[in-house]
């Protein structure tokens, strides 16, 4: 038994000399250096793929505000009346030229008939003025001379009578008659009343200047009045084009709010037309365009195509921030004062990449990504 409790506490003895050798072998061997080599290693890929994704885009600028923009024309009549035809639908192409609508032209073409009418006897009425004006430069000037030439006559009829009753009165009354003597008396009267009428007519025969310029006014009154009939007639037969409504450009219609048999107002909006030419409008940070110039090129991504790329260039900058050009422009002349970034609108013209297969609808989102030199 004495042997036994020997050899275990022998035994108990030997495994706490070997637990101690199995620490002490572990503090003297070194730690691995392996993760922080990794470490290292990805901060310096990371910092090299940084550079180079700065380097990559140290020259371009790009936004998520932007959008396909272009030219949208309002149709509108320039008349009232009801709908005949209406050979268009929505969204679909049209021609410039091509009629789009058309007006009942009843009303318009009897407008037109009276206006015709109405120039005719205006023609009709100034010819005759004109020859009356004719008429009257050689009439007048006649009646003149022929009054004249009667004062002038009836001055020597008086100056004979005169005469006459002078020899009746100093004649003996034996060698004479009282007829005689009343009859140079009346004779004398009746060639002063005479010579009167006549100077009277020679008076109203010498207003020849006048008399000729009321002519000429007849005429120039009766002129005027064709000039406002050929001005009718002009403005019924515009009314009567504006029945045939037509299409100021190529282009696509929509918004269509007139249909057949519709009664339209003047100026009430039936549709609008998108026109082919479209770009894109930016709106790009007050900090962006620094050292953006008209000319640089732009990569566009269109977000409704995956993939679709097209190319173009600024256009122009414009001068003034959407929000200076807004509704109701922002005060900062109160004393709480908070900067906004403001946004710059830019018109981008897409000059490369359009396919016909893949239409571009006005406020498509678009990503641009401009170039500097």
């Amino acid at each position: 038994m004495a042997s036994d409790d020997e050899g275990s506490r022998e035994s108990e003895g030997h495994g706490k000399d070997d637990d101690k050798d199995k620490g002490n072998d572990d503090k003297a061997k070194p730690r691995s250096k392996k993760p922080l080599i990794i470490i290292a290693i990805t901060i310096v890929v990371l910092a090299i793929v940084g550079f180079f994704f700065w380097f990559a885009r140290r020259n371009q600028v790009t936004t998520d505000d932007a959008y396909t923009d272009g030219n949208v024309i309002v149709m509108a009549p320039k008349i009232a009346g009801y709908v005949v035809e209406l050979p268009i639908n929505d969204n679909v192409h049209i021609r410039k030229g091509e009629v789009l609508v058309r007006i009942d032209p009843r009303d318009y073409e009897t407008a037109q008939s009276q206006a015709d009418a109405a120039l005719a006897l205006a023609k009709a009425q100034l010819e005759s003025s004109q020859e009356a004006l004719r008429i009257a430069r050689v009439q007048y000037p006649a009646q003149l001379v022929a009054a004249e030439a009667q004062r002038q006559a009836a001055a020597a009829t008086l100056e004979q009578a005169q005469r006459q009753f002078a020899r009746q009165h100093e004649v003996d009354r034996r060698a004479t008659t009282q007829e005689t003597i009343d009859a140079s008396t009346s004779q004398q009267l009746s060639s002063a009343a005479n010579l009167k009428s006549a100077k009277a007519q020679v008076q109203v025969a010498s207003l020849v200047p006048e008399q000729i310029r009321q002519a000429a006014t007849a005429v120039a009154e009766r002129e005027a009045q064709v000039k406002q009939a050929e001005a009718q007639l002009a403005q019924a037969n515009l009314n009567l084009s504006y029945t045939e409504i037509r299409a100021p450009s190529d282009g696509f219609v929509t918004q269509r709010s007139v249909q057949l048999g519709d009664y339209l107002t003047t100026g009430a909006t039936m549709f609008l037309i998108v026109t082919p030419d479209v770009w894109v409008t930016a709106n790009f940070k007050e900090s962006q365009i620094g050292r953006m110039r008209p000319g640089d090129r732009v990569d566009l991504k269109i977000d409704a195509y995956s993939g679709y790329q097209l190319s173009g260039f600024v256009q122009s900058i414009q001068y003034g921030s959407g929000s200076r050009f807004s509704a109701f422009p922002a005060e900062n002349a109160t004393g709480n004062f908070v900067k906004i970034v403001q946004r710059i609108p830019v018109k981008i013209v897409i000059d490369r990449g359009l396919d016909p297969d893949r239409p571009l609808p006005l406020g498509l989102s678009v990503s641009p990504v401009v170039h500097f030199p």
